[in-house]
């Protein structure tokens, strides 16, 4: 009888040219999207202190950060906005003269090839920070809160927006959206929806950098449990039937098995946000020292596109589009 000889399965060694030749994913500059924060006021230009690196921009400075962007190879932006007022239902969200419409109108006339996202929520308009209409109990009411999204997503169409991104976890806010572009003729302006958006810990800077904490109470009775993930599947099923074009997954690096299955099971663009607790953290261990930032942004945001994320917002946009120019 012969004998053939044991074959051990080896592992590929190579070099960078080979490596790149079998590489499975590659993290491009077209896959971000940089958010960018824009408040009222004149000549603004003021570094986040929970954010270190990121700014807020009065209307009339925001070009600068967005020029910046574009040269980079940037394609996307979303705009957050810190109002000049607020109130208990957060109609500043919807004035046509505050910073976030205000903005998108500028940015549309000077770079009108640059897709432009607007968040679309109350909590930074509201005096009690929270996304949605009260009761006099501190209870969300949904539906009567619906009505008001409308109102928010319908005046960032008119001002220009591309691309409207409903945070808020409202049921069925996704479909008074739709129905509110389509009925004044906005049917173009795609929804990216916050379809699986957790109760996580990791928003602390970010409500830090807009005052949006709210000041009684939390969001867990709207917001996701971290422990759910079949959950996740049923809200961004629920998304898809009302008109989502785009799902999105926040936060995202502790929720990559999300991104995972939503990317085997939904034949929608999947979005994470890489979000402002995970940025700062990244931050911190640079800025003492403990880690290469540069390396560890690069694999961190890797580990999203690898998941099966088609957008990735990141506040670290800028910084990655220069090291992928520099590769």
């Amino acid at each position: 009888m012969a004998h053939f000889p044991y074959y051990r399965p080896r592992r590929m060694r190579t070099n960078e040219a080979m490596r790149s030749l079998v590489r499975e994913n590659e993290l491009q500059v077209t896959d971000l999207m940089y958010p960018i924060f824009v408040v009222a006021g004149e000549n603004i230009k003021e570094e986040i202190s929970s954010l270190p690196g990121t700014y807020h921009f009065s209307v009339d400075r925001v070009l600068e950060v967005v020029q910046e962007a574009w040269d980079l190879g940037i394609k996307g932006i979303i705009l957050f906005g810190l109002p000049s007022y607020k109130d208990d239902f957060g109609s500043s969200a919807w004035d046509e003269n505050e910073p976030v419409q205000t903005a998108v109108r500028l940015i549309k006339d000077k770079f009108p090839e640059l897709v432009v996202a607007t968040d679309v929520c109350l909590c930074q308009y509201t005096e009690h920070g929270h996304c949605g209409q009260l009761t006099e109990d501190g209870e969300v009411l949904n539906d009567a809160t619906l009505s008001l999204l409308e109102k928010v997503a319908v005046s960032h169409a008119q001002a220009g927006a591309d691309i409207v991104a409903p945070s808020d976890m409202m049921d069925g806010r996704v479909l008074a959206i739709r129905h509110a572009l389509d009925q004044h003729y906005f049917e173009n302006v795609a929804i990216m929806a916050y379809s699986a958006k957790y109760a996580s810990a990791y928003y602390g800077p970010f409500r830090a950098a807009v005052s949006s904490a709210p000041k009684q109470g939390d969001r867990k009775s709207y917001q996701m449990d971290p422990a759910n993930s079949l959950e996740a599947l049923r809200e961004t099923e629920l998304d898809i039937q009302e008109g989502a074009d785009i799902i999105m997954v926040k936060p995202a690096l502790a929720y990559l098995d999300i991104v995972a299955q939503m990317k085997a099971q939904f034949n929608r663009p999947v979005a994470v946000y890489n979000v402002s607790g995970e940025y700062a953290m990244i931050k911190a261990a640079a800025k003492m020292g403990l880690v290469d930032e540069e390396k560890i942004t690069l694999e961190t945001l890797l580990s999203m596109k690898r998941a099966g994320a088609k957008i990735i917002i990141t506040y670290h946009a800028l910084d990655v589009a220069r090291w992928l120019q520099n590769k």
